[in-house]
């Protein structure tokens, strides 16, 4: 029989539903394969194996009672440590959090044990979904399960914030994870790691239960190993929600039914303010062949402009650290979470104390950009002006897509990068962000599919952009990509 720990979501759901296999011998194999990777990858803070086998033995219950079964009975799944998962610690990867354990169960958590998923742990992130490489995690690195195929043996990114989702996906510890995108961070790990991840249309996924980092940013989505998988878990996760005044009060598509990677009649855009000076060939040379490939689809491919994709970075920049410094207020060492009250120390004392100790430097990095963006005398210079760039480069999108269904462009500037390679220069960090920021920005719905290998054997992702609310469009590209493709690489197992 196929090793279980093989198998992705779909075939995990069929396979049970027909008695191929059990529920409880998938989550078995699947935790085995988590306990053997921990302490090489870090990819959990918490594990739960037998939260996965508690929702294992009620499918196969249900099965031999004939009842009907879950969209996702039988798939046990990672949990990013950003969702709310009642009685089980939550963090955001954050010493402030360690130790707390909510009382509610997140929105998008409960949609997908509703659906009969199991969950295998809460999954590692670079600390309150900031960063790009998973370095900022209290909880230490991520590492990669790949490896460059030069002979080292130096320890990679696998991308954030979502690494620790990415990895487990990677790794075959996990058929699926959750993740959350506020500026690329679903996409850009899927890239860093092969394997598929798609950001919705804001609003398509409650934020209820979510620990916040940018409120008009942030978004849930589904990390697996193919399109299809994404499908299936998108439309578990998605549904309008009364307790997020954001949440989208529409039904919920069909999406795998919808599937399909036959793009005939189709105009699919090339922005040619992506083609960044000094972008590295192998990136430009994969993004040409993704244009090849949705050709062959049948889709028309047609050159656009959207002339305000230099301002989207530093736009970014200050709206999503004000948004963070607003919704990180509450760490206060009152309510939950870390308290540390120095002997005879005030309210105040007691405040900066409960911060410095609790809060990582890339976290009092980004409170201290958003605080000062926000102050008085310059919250006009710099919020004000990057909320009116912002409602430009959203009508940049609207304007394209008048003439083109999806936006073909890079997920990232490159391929994984080493662990430390990048940390002691945000800047250089904040870069890895430039070719999906602006999607985030606008609200768009946006997924990123493996494409192939460079010359060190590391994947590259292919990016594809839709109009609000068309996450079928964007489906139906990637899995045009990913028939083409026919990516197939995994990292070779050195854990």
């Amino acid at each position: 029989m196929t090793d279980l720990t093989d198998l992705g979501v779909a075939a995990i759901r069929d396979g049970v539903a027909k008695g191929e296999f059990t529920a409880v011998e998938v989550a078995t194999a699947f935790n085995a394969n988590v306990a053997a990777a921990q302490a090489a990858l870090n990819a959990f803070i918490v594990t739960t194996p037998e939260k996965a086998l508690d929702a294992a033995r009620a499918a196969d219950a249900a099965r031999a009672a004939g009842q009907p079964l879950g969209k996702l009975a039988g798939v046990p799944i990672g949990m990013k440590d950003l969702f709310a998962t009642t009685g089980v610690q939550t963090t955001a990867a954050s010493h402030i959090l360690e130790g707390f354990t909510p009382q509610d169960e997140s929105t998008v958590s409960q949609k997908l044990w509703d659906a009969g998923a199991g969950m295998l742990g809460k999954l590692n992130l670079d600390q309150f979904a900031m960063g790009s490489s998973n370095e900022t995690s209290h909880f230490g690195n991520v590492v990669s399960p790949w490896r460059r195929n030069d002979g080292g043996n130096a320890a990679l990114a696998p991308g954030g914030s979502s690494g620790g989702s990415a990895a487990a996906v990677a790794a075959r510890l996990a058929p699926a994870a959750t993740g959350t995108d506020t500026g690329g961070s679903i996409r850009q790990p899927a890239a860093f790691t092969g394997i598929s991840g798609i950001k919705p249309t804001y609003g398509r996924c409650s934020r209820w239960g979510i620990v916040a980092f940018a409120s008009s940013l942030d978004q849930a989505g589904p990390m697996a190993r193919d399109v299809r998988d994404c499908a299936i878990l998108l439309e578990a996760m998605a549904g309008f929600d009364a307790k997020d005044a954001t949440s989208l009060d529409l039904p919920v598509p069909a999406w795998e039914a919808g599937l399909s990677g036959d793009l005939k009649g189709k105009k699919v855009g090339i922005p040619r303010e992506y083609r960044l000076d000094g972008m590295d060939d192998e990136v430009a040379k994969s993004w040409e062949q993704g244009i090849a490939w949705l050709t062959d689809a049948g889709a028309e491919v047609i050159d656009i402009s959207l002339p305000h994709t230099k301002y989207a970075l530093p736009t970014y920049y200050i709206i999503a650290p004000a948004e963070a410094s607003s919704n990180l207020a509450r760490y206060d060492g009152v309510r939950y979470g870390l308290r540390d009250l120095p002997t005879g120390a005030g309210l105040q004392d007691m405040y900066a104390a409960t911060r410095a100790a609790g809060f990582g430097a890339e976290v009092k990095r980004r409170i201290l950009i958003g605080t000062y963006v926000l102050s008085a005398g310059f919250y006009d210079a710099y919020y004000t002006q990057a909320q009116k760039v912002r409602t430009l480069i959203s009508h940049d999108f609207t304007n394209a897509f008048t003439e083109v269904d999806v936006i073909l462009a890079p997920t990232a500037p490159s391929a994984a990068f080493a662990l430390g390679e990048k940390s002691a220069d945000p800047l250089e960090m904040y870069l890895n962000d430039v070719f999906s920021v602006p999607a985030s920005l606008a609200g768009l719905p946006a997924m990123s599919v493996p494409a192939g290998l460079n010359r060190e054997g590391l994947p590259l992702g292919l990016q594809i952009i839709g109009r609000p609310f068309d996450e079928q469009g964007v489906l139906n590209a990637g899995l045009a990509i990913e028939s083409r493709a026919a990516f197939a690489a995994r990292p070779d197992r050195w854990w």
